[in-house]
């Protein structure tokens, strides 16, 4: 049976932290009343908020640090990473051609929660590298894949839902998950339209419905289409291609031997 590779303590305080900060970076409009000064500073908070960039580069090297990601499981991570960030920018400037999304849901699944999350950080990081896709969006970005990849393992049964019933599991998950990418990666760059359309930017004298409605409007408006080809084009890769990476990843994985102890054996005398 794979094992899926562990985080230790300091790893998953981490990645709490991390979590909790980012949930506030996304959500800040929503969270902020309208009485609030957080409004007055909406040019500002892209470059406020990529201080979690900080954050983000503190949870790979605690997790590269502890002894659950050994240097066979940073080799995994690198592969990996790399494989996604070269898969990004195919489907650069077509309405959803991002087959770097299958990948992470097939390697959240096989390598666990603690894993993906630092998978999908390092591989938005290197495709932005490759890209030149740098700048204050990017820390969004990587948390965004980040939870992304993570919330792959972290789907039930693991160890009883095998065959084609975890294809379809992953596929659905696929699907859903490509929408709520697009939607957080929407809620990160929608408060700071400033004029560009008043009439579905984010208002910091409105109430929360008000601003909710404005919201819904922006992504119908400007991502409905692209985030709805992310979805399927991650559903037809992995009901094509799942099987066989699940069974690929799943061999690698236990040859690799992440959690094996080692060994020393005494000197014959």
């Amino acid at each position: 049976m794979t094992r899926a590779v562990r985080l230790g303590p300091r790893s998953l305080l981490t990645l709490a932290l991390v979590s909790a900060v980012g949930v506030v970076a996304f959500g800040w409009p929503f969270l902020a009343p309208p009485t609030s000064r957080v409004g007055t500073h909406t040019q500002d908070a892209p470059w406020l908020f990529a201080g979690l960039l900080v954050l983000l580069v503190a949870v790979v090297a605690a997790a590269i640090a502890e002894s659950g990601l050994g240097p066979k499981a940073v080799a995994m991570l690198g592969v990996l990473a790399a494989t996604g960030a070269a898969l990004r920018p195919i489907g650069a400037g077509t309405a959803g051609i991002e087959p770097m999304f299958f990948l992470m849901v097939l390697s959240g699944r096989v390598l666990g929660p603690g894993f993906g999350f630092v998978l999908g950080n390092v591989t938005m990081f290197a495709s932005a590298l490759l890209t030149g896709g740098v700048g204050p969006w990017m820390p969004f970005q990587m948390l965004a894949m980040g939870w992304f990849t993570m919330g792959a393992g972290l789907l039930p049964g693991p160890e009883r839902t095998r065959g084609r019933t975890e294809v379809r599991l992953l596929a659905a998950y696929g699907f859903l998950a490509a929408f709520a990418y697009g939607t957080a990666m929407n809620m990160a760059g929608w408060p700071f339209m400033g004029a560009v359309a008043s009439n579905i930017a984010f208002d910091p004298h409105a109430g929360v419905p008000a601003n909710l409605a404005r919201f819904v409007t922006y992504c119908l408006a400007t991502s409905l289409g692209w985030d709805l080809g992310r979805a399927l084009v991650t559903v037809v890769l992995t009901l094509t291609l799942g099987p066989a990476l699940l069974r690929a990843l799943r061999r690698a994985t236990r040859r690799a031997a992440f959690e094996a102890p080692v060994t020393f054996e005494a000197p014959e005398r």
